[in-house]
């Protein structure tokens, strides 16, 4: 193969860049192997037919050819490549990406300090994590006191305007301490991470220069070239996403390493195009991190103590692992009775079912959650496993948005009323003591009275424990933006949500009253808000519990004393509820397998 062209540049660096794209445009797209579930292609050998060798470089063009020949060949670019039989390229490990104008000492950090800040749900709670895991490798240091930062990385979220507003106002904070600097410190530099970088990179770049850096949900790993680019005084931004990026090689550094609950992402994206999300468009199409690289991160968190994971993605339970062989298979989706997508079905890959099972095996001393899924794939398999382990918590988060089929039907959610109703009947038969939680939109388009009054009814048929209720906020790029109205005035909407809210509370009360006499399990999550003299933590059921902290309650199993502390298991007895939690007294020290044996319901209404 002749490779014909033009070197640019002056120096051999320049040489060996512009060599390497001539090369990879050359590549048929039959030569590029894709590793599955990777961020970066690996390329791997190609037939020997297609190699450039030391002759055809030596027999080129004169002029050309002789700096070819002077030059470094394809090798030089692709280490460690084998061929398979007859010329098939075989898959290689990942050569990690190198950028050759950032020093080559791997701590480009440099000991410089990041202070974070996240916003939104529990995702960027994990972003955060991963991102600070990437910068960590590479130098930099993490500091909790905003006065003593050189970086401050906002985490962001645009579900809703009044979030993103919170950000705009805090960088107007953030960059009036920018300028009272002083000169003899290193530049402060601010950066916006997520969902926000995506969805708002033209105006955040260009809004009284407020941010340095712009890094969307799939381009952290990009943090360490974007921030090291900004050093120089320019505005470095990568809001690309990605089919393949779940980040399944990074092991996220948990911002609170005292803490006993730990949130692990199992997938990322979401495909279900609501007509009201902005997810698909900040967090792009869903894909499955691989089994292994799940089970491997839950082990991890266990030998450091952890006692509760909650295992997350923007459709959670959609989950379909490709990456293995094994897992491929005709088999197509099981969706709940009565619910449609708008994407067809797709088939074979590991299921939620089997990731879930399979992490629930691994210790069983803790607790396994999940959020967010759709009621649309809750097959019986899963709903039998949670029923069944003793580790999987009996609370589903089950989103309805509205009462109303017709707002349904508007909001793309592939559901009827009478389905979700459906559904919930059929949850309750299959785990009786289930709690569930909910979100509510009001005033999504074209949302009556009538539709209003139907949402109403929905909550008090279903009584949630816990619920998530907002008004509507139009998002940009939505079906809702294109073919939609947002004619609903805002008093009305904020009248209508504030209805949903007391009603939500009424019933929510209602059930905790319920609970009033029987004995929980809690898993003790530290000292509470309002008081040093009490400790919080939460039940199965994710209602919280609050008690007294005393010094040397019985330990349950052994019959001795000592002391309660966070991670710890603790049964109380309820003494009184509100809609928003139990308190009571701590009866003794438990485990989860004991615990979840011998709690004792209340005597009254559990609903």
């Amino acid at each position: 193969m002749m490779i014909t062209g033009r070197v640019l540049g002056c120096c051999e660096l320049c040489k060996r860049m512009n060599l390497l794209k001539h090369v990879r445009k050359l590549l048929r797209p039959s030569e590029r192997w894709l590793q599955p579930h990777s961020s970066r292609y690996s390329y791997c050998s190609v037939s020997s037919s297609h190699a450039v060798s030391n002759e055809h470089r030596k027999t080129g063009g004169s002029g050309f050819s002789s700096k070819l020949a002077a030059g470094p060949g394809f090798q030089d670019f692709v280490k460690n490549v084998a061929t398979g039989e007859k010329g098939a390229p075989d898959l290689q490990e990942e050569v990690e990406e190198t950028h050759p104008y950032l020093p080559e000492d791997s701590q480009i950090g440099s000991g410089r300090k990041v202070y974070f800040e996240t916003y939104g749900c529990q995702m960027n709670v994990n972003d955060t994590e991963i991102a600070w895991s990437i910068l960590q490798k590479k130098g930099y240091l993490r500091t909790s006191d905003l006065a003593q930062a050189d970086v401050i990385l906002l985490v962001t979220c645009s579900v809703r305007e009044k979030a993103e507003q919170t950000i705009w106002n805090r960088l107007q904070q953030l960059t009036a301490l920018k300028r009272r600097r002083p000169r003899s410190q290193t530049p402060l530099k601010i950066g916006i991470l997520g969902c926000m970088a995506e969805r708002l990179k033209k105006q955040l770049l260009e809004r009284e220069k407020l941010v340095d850096v712009l890094a969307g949900p799939d381009a952290y790993r990009d943090l360490p070239r974007l921030l090291s680019v900004s050093e120089s005084g320019q505005q470095a931004i990568n809001v690309l996403l990605s089919l393949e990026e779940t980040y399944a090689d990074v092991m996220p550094v948990q911002l609170h390493p005292q803490g006993r609950a730990a949130f692990v992402s199992i997938m990322r994206g979401c495909d279900n195009m609501c007509s009201y999300c902005i997810v698909p468009f900040t967090r792009g199409r869903e894909r499955s991190r691989p089994l292994a690289s799940i089970l491997q991160e839950v082990r991890m968190l266990s030998d450091q103590g952890v006692k509760e994971v909650t295992l997350l993605g923007q459709n959670v339970n959609s989950y379909r692992d490709t990456s293995e062989v094994q897992f491929c298979s005709s088999e197509p989706t099981h969706m709940s009775r009565g619910f449609s997508s708008l994407y067809k079905d797709r088939k074979g890959g590991l299921r939620f079912s089997e990731l879930l099972e399979r992490v629930s095996r691994i210790d069983p001393d803790m607790r396994v959650r999940f959020t967010s899924p759709h009621p649309k794939d809750f097959p019986d398999e899963v709903l039998q496993l949670i029923q069944e382990r003793h580790n999987i918590c009996k609370q589903i988060h089950l989103p309805a948005q509205s009462g109303s089929t017709r707002i349904l039907q508007a909001m793309r959610r592939g559901y009827t009323r009478e389905a979700y109703l459906e559904l919930v009947d059929h949850i309750r038969s299959v785990i009786p003591e289930v709690s569930l939680s909910s979100d509510f939109i009001a005033g999504f388009c074209g949302e009556t009275e009538e539709d209003h009054l139907q949402t109403v009814s929905l909550l008090r048929e279903v009584r949630y424990n816990v619920g998530f209720l907002f008004a509507y906020s139009m998002r940009k790029k939505t079906h809702a933006y294109h073919r939609l109205q947002d004619d609903v005035p805002g008093e009305v909407k904020q009248r209508r949500l504030e209805e949903l809210i007391r009603v939500f509370r009424e019933e929510a009360a209602s059930l905790n009253l319920g609970l009033v006499g029987s004995t929980q399990l809690v898993l003790v999550e530290g000292v509470s808000k309002r008081s040093a003299a009490e400790l919080s933590g939460r039940n199965d059921g994710n209602v919280k519990v609050i008690f007294p902290n005393l010094e040397d309650p019985t330990d349950c199993a052994s019959g001795g004393t000592a002391g309660i502390k966070p991670g710890d298991y603790v049964q109380v007895k309820v003494t009184s509820a509100s809609s928003q939690s139990l308190r009571g007294v701590p009866l003794c020290l438990s485990t989860l397998k004991a615990g979840s044996g011998c709690t004792l319901q209340g005597s009254g209404d559990t609903g």
